[in-house]
């Protein structure tokens, strides 16, 4: 039999050792476009959905040999027959054989003596039900392939960026190196102002090249990177991110008084380190003339510590403050510097830490950045 060729409706196979059942549901089906095949045996079914798997069968129950319940158990059992739809026709007609039926994965139980009509509806809706699982399937397959594809995209950009950011760092750091020297050397042989205001403005530009690199690997660091969550020597992060803004701290003239004891919280010391310099980093440029930034911590109710940075500067007006954490965005008097990445990847850092971020401030009374993580449970 050649499934393949002429227009049905579907391919129906009825088991059935009852001959007259078998002309009937034969007849009927075919009338109403279904190509059918009868057999009178469960052995010879199995041998032929081996050959030609039909969309549905129709099986009875009570057949000399092997019965229906043993077919439909080894179709089951089978992963090229697993999903073809099984209706068991029956006399049987107490609750239990319906449950059996089911348990040994039929879709429907029709009863002897049947109903064409009753029969032909169940076919179809079964039919129809294969048809919509087949075509969800295949859905699936297809976006477990786009999925996979976009994966090995991601991967390659990932990869590119990344060499890409480490090529670009290189030569930025030999400018901000050479021009170090150059002013070294200006301000010795008396150079004009305007040379060294130059070279001081290179210098500055090259540092925040450098700096917009280094966010955009953070970037895709804290999108993809799983880390453990371990106690915070909150005093030596500190230090660190306070010595990579050594620089700022110079061309600012800024002040920064610390705590005297730090409480301990959970986190990722790498990336607190970030934070903490995109904070102090925004205090310096946007506080005071000249900047005077606090810092300080505190445990909070829940089991979670709060730290901070205070700033003397202007203030934030409160509809400028909601965009300050939001992706590529930025509040509209910080336009003139920056690229908008460094409040959204603290956000990111943070959710990522199990914590949150936010701002307290109010305009002519400084700013107060902050952001909340799990305690560790030591003082």
């Amino acid at each position: 039999m050649d499934v393949q060729s002429g227009s049905y409706k579907g391919y129906v196979m009825i088991v059935d050792d009852t001959l007259p059942n078998l002309d009937v549901l034969s007849m009927m089906l075919t009338e109403h476009g279904y190509l059918v095949r009868g057999l009178s045996s469960g052995a010879t079914a199995l041998e032929a959905v081996a050959s030609e798997p039909p969309d549905l069968i129709l099986l009875d129950v009570m057949m000399p040999g092997m019965d229906g319940y043993e077919v439909c158990r080894r179709l089951k059992a089978d992963e090229q027959t697993r999903g073809i739809p099984v209706i068991f026709m029956s006399a049987l007609d107490q609750a239990l054989d319906k449950v059996k039926a089911f348990s040994g994965g039929a879709v429907d139980y029709v009863t002897k003596p049947f109903e064409v009509a009753e029969v032909l509806a169940r076919v179809e809706t079964h039919l129809a039900l294969q048809s919509l699982r087949n075509r969800l399937e295949a859905q699936v397959v297809e976006l477990q392939r786009a999925n996979a594809a976009l994966r090995e995209s991601n991967d390659e950009l990932d990869a590119f960026s990344h060499t890409v950011a480490h090529d670009l760092k290189e030569p930025l750091a030999n400018i901000v190196m050479a021009t170090n020297v150059v002013q070294t050397i200006a301000g010795s042989s008396g150079q004009d102002k305007g040379v060294d205001d130059l070279i001081r403005g290179l210098a500055t530009s090259a540092r925040k090249a450098i700096n917009i690199v280094d966010e955009l690997l953070l970037l895709a660091s804290v999108r993809q990177e799983q880390v453990r969550h371990d106690p915070l020597d909150m005093a030596d992060i500190v230090k660190q991110a306070r010595r990579r803004l050594d620089w700022m701290v110079a061309q600012y003239q800024g002040e920064i008084t610390l705590p005297d004891r730090w409480p301990i919280a959970l986190g990722y010391a790498a990336w607190v380190e970030e934070v903490w310099v995109n904070y102090l980093s925004n205090g310096l440029k946007y506080g005071g003339r000249p900047p005077r930034l606090q810092l300080g911590a505190e445990v909070r109710a829940g089991d979670m510590v709060r730290f901070w940075v205070q700033d003397n500067g202007q203030g934030i007006a409160p509809k400028k403050q909601e965009a300050l954490f939001t992706e590529f965005t930025r509040a509209e008097h910080r336009r003139t510097e920056g690229y908008g990445l460094g409040l959204s990847i603290v956000k990111r850092i943070v959710t990522r830490l199990g914590g949150t971020v936010g701002v307290e401030s109010q305009v002519g009374q400084g700013s107060t950045f902050y952001f909340v993580l799990p305690s560790s449970g030591a003082a």
